[in-house]
């Protein structure tokens, strides 16, 4: 008589491993995720001129009838933060005698006030010109509101020839931000000041 073997039979069960956790779950997520933005920002460098008509068209249309500029900056920033790629910060900053002051903004809690001439903002405000930092960590004298924030952009706001303020857009990504970037805020910008001039800040 033929003995039985006492080899295992093999299992058709999923073996029974450590259960993962919520936590575990989100930051798999997470890196999922800011690996997703890292790709669409880096694929849409090539329609960026594409990207940005269509902003104009948006913003035109929310800015459309209304006229109280706190709502009309709040809704262009929450616009920029939920249409552009790996954006992690996206707001205004107003110049109030020689200080720049928090404004409408999307993202982590910010630093509420900016000496001209301190920061990447400070700076653009004070130079009345946009500045694109590909490393701000490499950029004297920034201050750090958010500590994820690796590069910066920085337009300023005029009525006329009277500076307003400052749009500012950060991001995780080195080297975000380019030339195209700088030229499609600044018609946004444009568009967004003379919707409304003559309406005061």
């Amino acid at each position: 008589m033929a003995s039985r073997s006492t080899k295992p039979a093999k299992s058709t069960k999923r073996p029974s491993g450590k259960k993962i956790s919520a936590a575990a779950k989100k930051k798999a997520l997470t890196k999922r995720s800011t690996a997703k933005l890292r790709a669409a920002a880096v694929n849409t460098d090539g329609n960026k001129p594409k990207l940005y008509a269509s902003l104009v068209v948006q913003l035109l249309s929310l800015l459309k009838g209304e006229h109280d500029f706190v709502a009309n900056a709040a809704n262009f920033s929450a616009l920029l933060f939920n249409s552009l790629p790996n954006v992690n910060w996206a707001g205004f900053y107003f110049l109030q005698g020689d200080e720049l002051v928090l404004g409408p903004f999307q993202g982590n809690p910010a630093c509420v006030r900016i000496p001209m001439g301190k920061g990447v903002c400070g700076v653009a405000a004070q130079q009345c010109e946009t500045i694109i930092v590909p490393n701000v960590h490499e950029f004297p004298g920034h201050i750090a509101c958010d500590v994820a924030s690796n590069s910066e952009i920085v337009v300023p706001l005029f009525d006329g020839e009277r500076l307003l303020g400052v749009l500012d857009l950060d991001s995780p990504t080195i080297g975000r931000f380019d030339d195209q970037d700088a030229e499609g805020l600044n018609e946004l910008v444009t568009v967004f000041v003379a919707h409304e001039e003559g309406l005061g800040v």
